[in-house]
């Protein structure tokens, strides 16, 4: 599929999201862009690529962005967004990455002009491999919408949901995936030390496990369930093992309280 340059963008925050976001816009072709980033190094890696300035007052008063891709963090809110205010209006939409930020909050910052959409990614989006849900606010044009699709899907794949409500247990559920899936890892490895391996063949099987596996499941047209049972011979070790973390309150419960948990929190950060 052949991709058109991307317009001009103005991305508020270079740090590890906004990077590689702006990393995969870069790889597609982006026109004359304007990054927003106080601490150089965040930006050096882009020298000559876009232009970048220490503040909101520096932006050249004529550049005029299809998009501002808010990627900063979401307590800096309050204090950074009033000064781009000037951007709001049917021409430019705002496509915020910051967790916890309601889209209501966001145009009260910016304006009621403001054409807002807020979205969710994850840290593999740092490799292309990202998941990422949004939500248009009000106003959002057809063509905003797709606009705000082809950068996030520079950095992975990409789903769109019409309430707002939904973002919370994205959140928890993707926004914090990578970190229960580390745990994972963290844990195996322990328990294989535990077993009596060398710590280093521990890490490295573990690691290598997790990865293979989610590997294997977005190579797979079969389900999660398919393939757990693919690998769980009849009174063999896995099966054994599955019985434990299957049990109650074992393992199922403990990842519906932790999402349920973590979806609470994304609703108090949201206000």
């Amino acid at each position: 599929m052949t991709h058109q340059q991307l317009p001009p963008i103005l991305l508020v925050g270079c740090g590890k999201m906004g990077g590689a976001m702006l990393t995969g816009w870069l790889k597609r072709g982006l026109a004359p862009s304007v990054v927003v980033e106080p601490h150089a190094a965040a930006v050096a890696g882009f020298a000559g690529q876009v232009t970048s300035v220490a503040t909101a007052a520096a932006i050249d008063p004529e550049f005029r962005p299809a998009a501002v891709v808010l990627a900063i963090k979401p307590q800096e809110a309050s204090a950074a967004l009033p000064a781009f205010a000037r951007f709001a209006g049917p021409e430019t939409v705002f496509l915020s990455i910051m967790a916890g930020r309601a889209i209501a909050g966001l145009r009260g910052l910016l304006g009621e002009e403001a054409r807002v959409i807020r979205a969710m990614p994850n840290t593999p989006a740092a490799i292309g491999q990202g998941f990422t849900v949004a939500c248009p606010g009000p106003a959002v044009s057809p063509a905003q919408r797709a606009l705000a699709d082809d950068l996030l899907g520079a950095v992975g794949e990409v789903a769109w949901v019409d309430q707002e409500a939904m973002i919370d247990p994205v959140t928890a559920v993707s926004g914090g995936g990578p970190a229960y899936v580390f745990l994972l890892a963290e844990v195996m490895e322990a328990a294989a030390i535990a077993e009596g391996l060398p710590a280093d063949l521990a890490r490295r099987m573990a690691r290598a496990t997790v990865a293979g596996s989610g590997a294997l499941l977005g190579a797979s047209a079969e389900d999660a369930a398919s393939l757990r049972r693919a690998v769980t011979s009849p009174k063999g070790t896995t099966e054994r093992a599955l019985a434990v973390l299957m049990e109650k309150p074992a393992w199922p419960d403990t990842m519906r309280r932790a999402i349920h948990a973590a979806t609470l929190r994304s609703r108090e950060l949201a206000g």
